[in-house]
């Protein structure tokens, strides 16, 4: 039976996937296999020497040690796309009201109370105040174009905007994606002079970290209008409070709250909202257990933040065994699988091999049943960081 530990609740509907009769979720668990969690920070946590995989339901892998889980072999998954019709939709949202004030208009309203029959009257007479503009033939520039970047896209082509995207990494299913009135920029620079809005949709890197900062600003129109619900480390905060300051920037709207933005007329802040709602918390913990279940039951990878893609068609071999061996990407080590299983005269029947910068893995299927001995042997390779079998 595998042990799955949740570290924070997860959707009842994506646990039941999990077959009860072969699985064991809770939040307190010895020795489980795999990790399931949201948004609980996993930095500090001493993790078991079972713990073979680590799932997000979610996106965004900030609240994970990457690079710590890597060098033991360890498969960090996340759940891309799962939320994005969520985010899609508090992105537009937010070009709504960044344009027309309605949030102020409503609690001017509120200020009419006790003025009886007068109302109506002082709220024609006061309307004014809260004159926006149209979305409308204007232009908005999405930065990152990846699931929830071209949903937002389209969907501002549908609203009658001029849409210009950016994304040097773009594949080419995110492409097909897009609506063919989308125009791409050439650069960074080309979409940031031309577009009247600006919505963020990229991963927080080391790349992209501080990504409007005075510099990017400068590139902007007068009075642009900055919406960033992906990351708050895209946006260096003192340089776009200066910007909101001198008018350079009418408008930010943002996910993540901090004592400078709070109080600030011309922006907008939400309590990170972006995948919060019960449809997406559904799709992102059912993505996340199909992960696991792959990964546990057939060895197969998909959606890892550090792992390659490896995948197989095949069935666990009957009465075989598949060894699932994680190790760095050196030269000449799969010649020492092939040895140490030769030696015990065990007949590879497949395999399969893949690589993602330092890191590779590996899918083996065997004829027969491998021992401990030579599990051992296999651990034993340097370089090489878990090995794990699943009999057929």
């Amino acid at each position: 039976m595998y042990k799955i530990q949740t570290l924070n609740k997860i959707s009842a509907i994506g646990l039941e996937d999990f077959p009860r009769d072969d699985y064991e979720t809770a939040s307190s668990l010895n020795n489980p296999d795999a990790i399931l969690v949201r948004s609980a920070d996993m930095h500090k946590m001493e993790l078991s020497g079972t713990v073979k995989a680590v799932a997000r339901a979610g996106a965004g892998v900030n609240n994970i040690p990457i690079d710590e889980l890597s060098k033991k072999g360890i498969v960090v998954f996340n759940t891309p796309g799962a939320n994005a019709n969520a985010v899609k939709e508090l992105a537009l949202a937010a070009l709504f009201i960044s344009s027309r004030p309605v949030f102020r208009a409503s609690e001017w309203v509120k200020t009419l109370a006790g003025q009886g029959e007068q109302i109506p009257e002082l709220a024609e007479k006061g309307k004014s105040q809260f004159v926006g503009p149209e979305l409308k033939g204007k232009k908005l520039g999405v930065i990152g174009l990846g699931a929830i970047g071209a949903l937002v896209a389209n969907a501002a082509v549908q609203l009658g905007m001029e849409v210009i995207g950016y994304d040097p990494f773009m594949s080419i299913a995110a492409a097909w994606r897009l609506d063919n009135h989308v125009k791409h920029a050439e650069t960074l620079d080309a979409l940031l002079s031309k577009s009247d809005y600006i919505t963020i949709h990229v991963p927080q890197t080391e790349d992209t970290k501080g990504l409007i900062n005075e510099k990017t600003l400068k590139n902007m129109k007068d009075g642009v209008v900055i919406i960033n619900i992906a990351r708050g480390g895209l946006v260096n905060n003192g340089d776009i409070l200066r910007a909101l300051d001198s008018g350079k920037v009418k408008c930010l709207v943002t996910d993540f709250a901090c004592e400078e933005f709070i109080g600030k007329e011309n922006v907008i802040c939400f309590p990170h909202l972006g995948a919060s709602t019960p449809e997406a918390e559904d799709n992102c913990a059912k993505m996340a257990v199909a992960e696991l279940r792959e990964f546990l039951e057939k060895g197969n990878i998909t959606n890892s933040v550090n792992f390659p893609k490896c995948t197989t068609e095949n069935p666990v071999p009957k009465g075989g065994t598949r060894l699932c061996i994680s190790h760095k990407n050196v030269s000449g080590i799969i010649a020492k699988f092939t040895t140490v299983l030769g030696n015990a005269n065990l007949n590879i029947a497949g395999m399969t091999n893949q690589n993602r910068g330092d890191i590779a893995y590996n899918i083996i299927d065997v004829d027969g049943r491998v021992g401990e001995e030579t599990l051992r042997a296999l651990a034993g390779i340097e370089t090489v960081m878990k090995v794990r079998p699943i009999f057929g």
